[in-house]
């Protein structure tokens, strides 16, 4: 086993692993960059180097950077996280080269997979049905052929995408070129690929998935599914285990789990990964793409399973053989995540940082939270705003609901705003406890409920106070563009706040 393990990442994830080592008994590393020097993943792991300034590029995206701080701490391991370089074959094949373990797939298994348009392709080969879409990323006039071919509306997709990121809902050809540019120029600075590909949108589909496990033997097994349907610009902010639509056709997890292995045999995979697919009104299911990386909502799955993703992960990675069959993985009651974010539900989800003032956090049996936020800590404006992972078990998926609803009550975030108002609301909405769920439930939710008017409360205002304060005094000190920015931020949100 590893005696040391850098974790690549921050957050709430970096905070899951830096807990699995020390149970493990294993030393971890943190990197940081520089507005990340007093993050909850700093604290907590054993050491810690700085790796750049706070944008991505100079720092959490630095194969070179994390390398050496590796290197100089002896770590004989990497664990990606989620994100930035999670899956990058380059990083995974730099690890390789360097003799240090990366704890994920190969290189071999990422390119062919991490690669949405390689993904289907390998999909298409092992026997998956995919959504119609284009095999490689597009041209503006390859993009409009295929729409003219396929019909409107289409997806506009990063070839190397993941988290919603580098991808457009495009309903006419007289948008198409400006969302191709968009969806470009963000995929470029996500994950330094700016290749689109084309995608057939299916209309009002299930988001299901399907996590896998494999060790490096050719052991290979599933874990059952996700229902991640529930999503704001094309990221998942609400999952579930079992699926509440398999739960009632309980056929699709062997079917779709069957799909699932053969996608990753087909590409040699071992470590965790997940199997994504589109499910449609008459519950056919589409491959969609494959993240061969641990999922933000790993959660739900190891409440449901009792497994330990990220201790299997890392006894992977070292060597070990997976220590079950498919015929041993069991699933037992209902589990459900929400993903604490700083922002407004309410102002087109707009990231609301700032200084976390007060902090109550939901107790009691059956809850988890992942997180990476405390008392007086400020929610940095440089990267996604996301606070936390609230997932709760329960015998039955009423049941979840109801510890969910009593959680999200007893979660008190101040001197920001979050989402934590509005998951109350959603998941008391009867069409969510009905199961009746979609890909653009969260539109329809929006078009049901008259969305409430926010008020500023004397923290808002406290909050603006000292947002002018910040901003004159770094006018007036010729302070950093990344201060004045962040402080310019914090005005706004507070500006707007009063406004409302």
């Amino acid at each position: 086993m590893f005696r040391k393990v850098l974790i690549a990442n921050r957050g709430e994830i970096a905070v899951r692993v830096i807990r699995a080592l020390r149970e493990m008994n294993i030393g971890s590393v943190a990197v940081y960059s520089d507005v990340d020097r007093t993050a909850l993943h700093v604290r907590m792991a054993d050491e810690a180097e700085r790796i750049g300034p706070a944008a991505s590029s100079e720092s959490y995206l630095r194969i070179d950077r994390i390398l050496d701080a590796a290197r100089s701490h002896g770590a004989e391991a990497i664990h990606p996280g989620y994100g930035f370089l999670s899956e990058n074959a380059e990083f995974a094949a730099a690890c390789e080269d360097a003799g240090i373990v990366f704890i994920g797939p190969s290189a071999a298994s990422i390119r062919a997979m991490g690669s949405k348009t390689a993904a289907r392709r390998s999909a298409m080969e092992a026997g998956a049905p995919v959504v119609p879409g284009t095999d490689r990323g597009v041209t503006f006039d390859q993009a409009r052929a295929f729409a003219a071919e396929h019909g409107y509306p289409i997806l506009l997709k990063a070839v190397a995408g993941g988290g919603g990121k580098g991808m457009r809902r495009v309903d006419r050809e007289a948008d198409l070129e400006a969302a191709l540019r968009d969806a470009a120029s963000e995929a470029e600075r996500a994950f330094r690929d700016k290749d689109i590909y084309a995608e057939k949108l299916v209309e009002r589909p299930r988001h299901i998935e399907i996590q896998v496990l494999g060790d490096r033997y050719g052991n290979l097994v599933h874990l059952g599914e996700r229902e991640c349907s529930l999503q704001r610009r094309h990221q998942k902010v609400l999952e579930e285990c079992p699926s509440p639509l398999v739960s009632l056709h309980p056929e699709m997890r062997q079917e779709m789990g069957e799909a699932a292995l053969r996608a990753a045999r087909s590409a040699g995979y071992y470590n965790a990964g997940t199997v994504e697919f589109l499910v449609d009104a008459s519950r056919r299911f589409y491959f969609l793409e494959m993240n061969t990386r641990l999922q933000v909502e790993h959660p739900v799955t190891e409440l449901a399973t009792g497994l330990d993703l990220v201790r299997l992960q890392i006894e992977i990675a070292a060597g070990a053989r997976l220590p079950f069959t498919q015929e041993q993985v069991s699933w037992r009651g209902a589990a459900i995540e929400c993903r604490i974010y700083a922002e407004d539900p309410y102002n087109n989800f707009l990231p609301y940082p700032g200084k976390v003032t007060r902090l109550g956090r939901p107790l009691g049996p059956g809850i988890r939270l992942d997180a990476c936020v405390y008392d007086g800590w400020t929610v940095p404006m440089e990267y996604d705003p996301l606070l936390a992972k609230l997932a709760v078990w329960a015998e039955t998926r009423e049941a979840a609901i109801a510890r969910l609803i009593r959680a999200l009550g007893e979660y008190d975030v101040s001197g920001i705003r979050t989402n934590v108002g509005f998951f109350r609301q959603i998941v008391e909405d009867p069409e969510f406890a009905a199961g009746r769920l979609h890909t653009g439930f969260i539109e329809e939710f929006f078009a049901r409920h008259a969305q409430p008017k926010p008020t500023a409360d004397l923290e808002t205002v406290a909050a603006l106070a000292a947002a002018i304060h910040t901003a004159a005094r770094a006018r007036a000190n010729g302070a950093e563009a990344g201060s004045g920015a962040q402080a310019s931020g914090w005005l706004r949100a507070g500006r707007d706040a009063l406004l409302r």
